[in-house]
């Protein structure tokens, strides 16, 4: 924060109170002799032509009394920013489908969600990775049909999922619940059926770095 943002306080205006604060103290110091009359008088009339605190401060900063306190800078209020994470946000739409027919459906890397994505899955699998994956806008709906398969939907910690499938001798299981969200990225609600099926959504995989105490998002 550059010095035009904080005002000098010994600067700032002084008001009636302030100089009758001053005066006060003075009269004190006068009556317990710490002051003769002729001082008295000097720093009372000195006192009333104060404009600032500047000139109120040193009237009584040698009696040994409590003064005048002077106003801390004030400091200037930043404006809210919404983090959104760059480069989440924008590009082509890519697949509005992910079908898997006894087969199997891998989407990773650097893909484009779009605002409504659909995955069906009939005894196949099913992996979408959003760890590196774009955003068409903000808000984004993942529909989900399975049946005797498996899906795996990993969503990055800046991304936040909400889950409210519905599981027929199946399931849908969350567990990015474990690890905090950052807030301000984007939205993605995962939702649908799976009939003796199983749909997973969790964090990405991560794989260890030989010589790193920290972990590494896997392709």
């Amino acid at each position: 924060m550059s010095d035009e943002l904080v005002p000098d306080p010994s600067r700032m205006r002084a008001s009636d109170a302030d100089r009758e604060q001053v005066a006060k103290v003075l009269q004190k110091a006068h009556s317990e002799g710490r002051l003769d009359l002729h001082e008295l008088d000097e720093r009372l009339g000195q006192a009333y032509a104060a404009k600032t605190y500047g000139e109120l401060v040193p009237l009584t900063a040698d009696l040994g009394m409590p003064g005048i306190a002077v106003p801390q800078p004030l400091q200037q209020v930043q404006p809210y920013q919404q983090q959104v994470p760059s480069g989440r946000i924008g590009g082509t739409s890519g697949p509005s489908t992910s079908i898997a027919f006894w087969s199997g459906v891998d989407r990773k890397g650097d893909w484009v969600v779009p605002a409504s994505h659909s995955v069906v899955a009939i005894m196949g699998g099913v992996a979408l990775d959003l760890s590196r994956a774009r955003f068409v806008q903000q808000q984004t709906t993942i529909t989900v049909f399975a049946f005797w398969a498996g899906v795996e939907i990993f969503v990055p910690e800046d991304v936040t999922v909400r889950v409210d499938g519905t599981g027929i001798m199946g399931a849908f299981e969350d567990s990015t619940y474990k690890t905090p969200t950052v807030p301000g990225g984007p939205e993605v609600r995962i939702t649908g059926v799976a009939m003796m099926a199983g749909v997973e959504v969790r964090r990405p995989k991560r794989k260890k770095l030989k010589g790193h105490q920290r972990d590494e998002l896997e392709d």
